[in-house]
This record gives C-alpha cells, structure tokens and sequence, in this order.
C-alpha cells in the first residue's frame, strides 16, 4: 500500500492528493458522491458491488473512504477494465491508466474470480485503483455492466485488460476537446501488430461496428437507460453505437489514436458469421426488416469477400 494521506485535516468537501504521481490519487474527497438513482432510469447505481457469494475478494480507495467527484473544471472520467486471468498484460494496462496527466481520473476493475496472478498485480496496486472487485460473473458484458453501475464519471471508458492507452496526455487531451453537450467522444486505434483501426459513425454501421469500444468515451448519461446485452458474446457494444447512429445522437470525433488494442483479443467483430445474425437481432429493434435484411446481405459478402481475400 503506498497510500499517504497527509491532508487529514482537510475540509472533507475539498478534493486533495494522496500520491502526486498517479492520476487516480491527485483529485480524491473524503465525502462520497450523492447517488442518485430517477424514478425514470432503468437501472440503480450503487457505490458498492451487492454481497455475492462466489466474491473473493474487494478492494480499493473507495472501500477506504476515499471518493471521486466531477469538478466544474475537471470532469471526471471513469475508466473500466474487466478482466479474467490477464496476468500477462494488465500491470501495463493499469499503469497505462494511472499514469495519465490528468488529474480527475476514477479506475475500476472488475475480475471474474481469476486463478492466476492477476489478483496479485490488482492488490499490488491498490492504493492506485478506486474500486476492484473479483468475483464469477456470466462474461464480458455482465463484467462491464457492474462496472458501469459503479462508476461515478460524467465519462465512461472501457479499456481491456490486454490494451492500454497509447499516451499519458490522451485524457487531458480528450478533457479538453469534449463538448458537454455530446454523448459520445471518440477517436482511433491501432492494433499491436501495428494496423490501424479508423473510428467513424455513419451509414457504414448499418452493416458492421465502425466505431472501436477502446476509442470511446460515453456520456454517463446513456447508461441510465442502457445495459449491455449478456446474450451476445462480442456485439453488444455495436447495439450501443447503433443506438447512437439511429437516434442521430450528438457525437464527437477527434483524430487520434486514443489507446494500443491486442489482436488476440475477442473484439474482432465480424469475425464471424454468427456476428452478423447477431447485429440483424440488433438492428431489428430500430429499423424495418426488409432493409435490415439488406444490410445483413450486404455484410455477409463483406465477410465473404474478407475470407477469400483476407
């Protein structure tokens, strides 16, 4: 533990710094946010994970009593990493986080009852991490869905346990560019083989996700309204980008690369062709179903297309 709290003695209402090194330990109250939870939205926010039985173990600044608020200056932003025996790539993933410039920053990482170090990696930086929880969970979305229940940004960013962002400027650079009025702000990544992912929102998501889930900052906002989907694998971050594209929701893109993604992850969406008969059940919620029906044509000979010539 490296925390050192020597602002005791400071007013509780006032943001002080524990660690002037790590992101996540600049900006922290000892007063705990006000949540509040609408007659209106669909799903509760808590400070805390609910008792589970299968948990091993829970942890972090907040379980200490230290908190993370928006500022009038400093929005904060609240980045989730879900992660399921990923000793191999999540000290750089953590420290890719902590080691930002900016000052606001909230960290929660939710594991799925992993077997090997990488619960010893999370306790070795605890004083570091806001809130971690390990415990079994049913996949990837049920995983990001507690931490989106958790989380007390105005911004909401999902970073995978084998990426990291690609600098320690991304979030000062991000913090100033957002505008408040937008839900989504997003730019591009680049793979670890060293292609590139080229984030858009358009006519083009009718067919496939255009817009990469580690290039994405989302509005808190949406998340009152919006769960991720369990009953998909790796789709259901498209439903909300789709939801997003159909809406015409107000959105925001900036031309950099925002964060360095594993090309062995399970993020290739449209590897598959179960992929696209998941969008279709996707898109069937918001368009007709003859021009869903085009769309999953149009994607099918993509895929097709690919394998031949990949």
């Amino acid at each position: 533990m490296f925390i050192r709290d020597i602002y005791m003695h400071q007013n509780n209402s006032e943001s002080f710094e524990l660690e002037s090194q790590y992101s996540t330990t600049r900006c922290v109250m000892r007063i705990p946010p006000v949540i509040v939870n609408n007659l209106e939205d669909k799903f509760e926010s808590v400070l805390f994970l609910p008792k589970n039985s299968e948990r091993k173990a829970e942890g972090g600044l907040r379980t200490q009593g230290y908190f993370k608020h928006t500022q009038t200056d400093k929005p904060l932003i609240s980045v989730i990493t879900v992660v399921f025996n990923g000793e191999q790539y999540l000290e750089q993933t953590i420290n890719s986080v902590i080691g930002q410039t900016y000052d606001n920053v909230e960290y929660i990482i939710i594991d799925g009852g992993s077997t090997d170090g990488t619960l010893d990696i999370i306790r070795r930086y605890e004083g570091a991490i806001d809130y971690w929880v390990s415990e079994g969970d049913e996949g990837i979305y049920d995983a990001m869905n507690k931490g989106i229940s958790v989380a007390q940004g105005r911004w909401l960013f999902f970073l995978g346990a084998d990426d990291y962002v690609c600098s320690n400027e991304i979030f000062s650079l991000i913090s100033s560019d957002i505008k408040s009025e937008v839900m989504l702000f997003y730019g591009n990544i680049k793979y670890s083989s060293g292609n590139f992912f080229n984030s858009s929102i358009g006519f083009k998501t009718n067919f496939i996700n255009t817009c990469h889930h580690q290039s994405s900052f989302y509005n808190s906002y949406l998340f009152r309204f919006f769960r991720y989907n369990t009953e998909y694998k790796i789709v259901s971050d498209y439903e909300l980008n789709y939801f997003i594209f159909n809406k015409k929701i107000k959105k925001q893109k900036v031309n950099e690369i925002i964060a360095i993604c594993s090309d062995k992850g399970i993020s290739h969406l449209g590897d598959t062709i179960n992929d696209y008969f998941d969008m279709f059940k996707i898109r069937s919620n918001y368009i007709s179903a003859a021009l869903n029906i085009f769309f999953l044509f149009v994607g099918m000979i993509n895929f097709y297309r690919r394998k031949i010539n990949p």
